[in-house]
């Protein structure tokens, strides 16, 4: 007999999904520089959950512990958006956030390394699918772009690498502490963060002023969406659906933001783009589906 999927975490799923693929956008129309906007996403994220954690009466019982064992999985967020808000900058939201996800083959190589786990043909074929797909949208005319396009490709791969140890320094994390609930967790890890990217925006000469509306209204969407109401609803979603539909469902963000970028940023785009695209995030899925995935603990 089949189980039903639950209609409610369908919906949470798909709106987690689709708010997630609007922070690139965000990005995009905030006018400060990339580490300042990933501070802010941090600083206006880490708030909101504070504040609505404190509402729920659910900010108690957060240790020393918790905050030392969350200064890993911080550093390497903030790594990640550190070099993903670059190649946003670079190759524009729709691209950067579809190289970014090629971070499934990482933590599917870190499983091997780390947790002796094997790579099927499945994993293989995924693999061979996505770079075919990545290889019609950005190589066949490699030699034409930018050196400041061919690096924001380079970054929007290395994000993934950032993104994996994150992943895995918070699965880490959550399982040596295991009385901090996902969404403590996420705050915490939010405020040390904006802790560390506020270090970094110093270092670099830079300035936190917020210079017109259409910035605030930018960042704060960034901090809202991206760190707040799109994680509790896919993270309220998760455990209600099959594995599979998960990963098909996450694959909405980077489609939705590559749409997204080509309707509000006009990117050009041709017919091997669209198969690129389409080629890209089959691989994608297809390499994701293994027997014992790694949760996602928060999309990029």
């Amino acid at each position: 007999m089949t189980a039903t999927v639950p209609r409610a975490a369908l919906w949470r799923m798909f709106a987690g999904a689709a708010l997630i693929s609007t922070t690139s956008i965000f990005v995009r129309w905030a006018h400060v520089g990339p580490t300042e906007s990933a501070f802010w996403r941090m600083a206006f994220g880490g708030a909101m959950l504070l504040v609505l954690l404190l509402a729920r009466g659910q900010w108690r019982g957060i240790e020393w512990r918790d905050w030392a064992w969350l200064v890993l999985p911080a550093f390497a967020f903030g790594a990640d958006l550190f070099i993903w808000h670059r190649s946003i900058e670079y190759i524009g939201p729709g691209l950067a956030t579809l190289v970014a996800n090629f971070q499934v083959f990482i933590m599917a190589l870190a499983g091997v390394l780390f947790f002796r786990e094997r790579l099927g043909p499945r994993f293989i074929f995924g693999l061979v699918l996505a770079l075919i797909g990545l290889w019609l949208l950005v190589g066949v005319d490699w030699s034409s772009f930018t050196p400041q396009f061919r690096l924001g490709v380079w970054l929007g791969l290395a994000t993934g690498v950032a993104y994996a140890v994150y992943l895995l320094s918070l699965r880490r994390a959550q399982l040596v502490r295991s009385g901090m609930t996902p969404m403590r967790a996420l705050c915490v890890n939010s405020l040390l963060c904006a802790a560390m990217l506020a270090g970094a925006v110093l270092a670099e000469g830079g300035s936190f002023a917020i210079p017109d509306g259409e910035t605030w209204a930018a960042l704060l969407g960034l901090g809202l969406f991206g760190q707040v109401l799109g994680w509790v609803f896919i993270a309220s979603a998760m455990p209600q659906l099959p594995a599979s539909l998960v990963g098909l469902l996450l694959l909405l963000q980077p489609a939705l933001s590559f749409v997204l970028d080509v309707i509000l940023f006009a990117r050009p785009t041709g017919a091997l783009d669209w198969i690129g695209l389409a080629l890209s995030l089959l691989g994608i899925f297809i390499g994701s589906a293994r027997r014992r995935p790694v949760p996602v603990a928060e999309p990029v």
